[in-house]
């Protein structure tokens, strides 16, 4: 006997993301949600330069604030919100040096610069290769892009599943672990168990320590980017005997953007079995996000809010009303 019920319905709440930013030192990172930039300024004959003014500007908010190198050349920025960065570096005799550096959550992006003998009003471009090598953290890890995530389908529009495009990682059905997980996802690392998986949002684990999977889903529009680590015992990360996934949400910039969506599905859109027809299926989703600056370099807004609505056929065993009754009374 088949009945029509639904399967679970979910809404993945408004999540209201507001960010502020004063013109204030930047503090150390301590949370895994954000990246930094590293490097070592020398000059042409690669000597380090001491007491260069590095300047760092966000190209998405306007953010900007200045360190000097220290006595052997080198510079670290603290904590910066992933995104594209514009780096530039003056010292006294030297031609100034402009670059841009892209900060992927969890990762220390390089940002060494060489500068040329000139004029300090004179400007050199650098343009740094697409293809760079971290050498500052020893972790076997990857970043999924704003890009690859709004690009690639989901089924289901559940972001997790974008962790299969790296190598070692399966994906594991929630639902398989506990019946009130239907919907959820959970990850495996290279075999190993996924209910063991660290899930971390804005520096938050959101880990469900007892069933497995997530205490919580991220609407994927709210998503940035996030990054798959493996366990190589990464101080960076909680403990963990598989992996983990570090989650950065979207913030407000200058611009104004948004969008809107609606996604429908059922068994009319299947291809059928081989002597059989399709089980009744159907799937509504539908939400919008909206950010965008309230003060112009100063405070931000981000608001993202999802629903989902599943119904499908499950089987259900039936037997008569009145199964004590039966046997023979002869």
């Amino acid at each position: 006997m088949w009945l029509v019920a639904p399967g679970w319905s979910r809404s993945r709440g408004v999540l209201i993301a507001i960010m502020v930013t004063f013109a204030v030192p930047a503090l150390p990172q301590t949370t895994i949600s954000t990246g930094s930039i590293q490097g070592t300024v020398t000059d042409a004959s690669g000597a380090v330069l001491s007491g260069a003014k590095v300047s760092i500007t966000s190209n998405a908010t306007g953010r900007q604030f200045t360190v000097s190198t220290t006595s052997a050349g080198a510079y670290a920025s603290g904590a910066l919100t992933p995104g594209d960065y514009t780096l530039r570096v003056e010292a006294p005799g030297f031609k100034a040096a402009v670059e841009t550096v892209t900060v992927q959550v969890g990762v220390t992006s390089p940002g060494n610069m060489r500068l040329q003998l000139g004029q300090a009003t004179q400007t050199v471009e650098v343009e740094a290769s697409q293809l760079q090598v971290n050498t500052e953290q020893a972790s076997v890890q990857g970043v999924l892009t704003t890009q690859q995530i709004e690009n690639l389908p989901i089924n289901g529009r559940n972001f997790l599943d974008l962790a299969q495009l790296e190598p070692g990682v399966q994906i594991q059905d929630g639902g398989n672990f506990d019946p009130t997980k239907n919907g959820f996802s959970s990850i495996s690392f290279g075999g190993r168990y996924g209910r063991t998986a660290r899930i971390e949002v804005d520096g938050l684990d959101i880990s469900d320590e007892t069933v497995g999977t997530t205490t919580q889903n991220v609407p994927e529009g709210a998503i940035q980017e996030f990054q798959i680590q493996q366990s190589s015992l990464d101080l960076s990360t909680e403990l963990t005997s598989s992996g983990s996934v570090n989650v950065t949400t979207r913030s407000g910039t200058n611009s104004y953007h948004g969008d809107a969506y609606y996604y429908f599905r059922d068994q009319t859109l299947d291809a059928n079995l081989p002597g059989a027809s399709n089980n009744y299926f159907q799937r509504n989703q539908y939400g919008a996000s909206f950010g965008g600056a309230i003060i112009k370099d100063k405070l931000f807004f981000f608001l993202d809010g999802e629903r989902t609505k599943q119904d499908l056929l499950n089987p259900v065993l039936s037997g008569g009303p009145f199964q004590s009754l039966t046997g023979n009374y002869d």
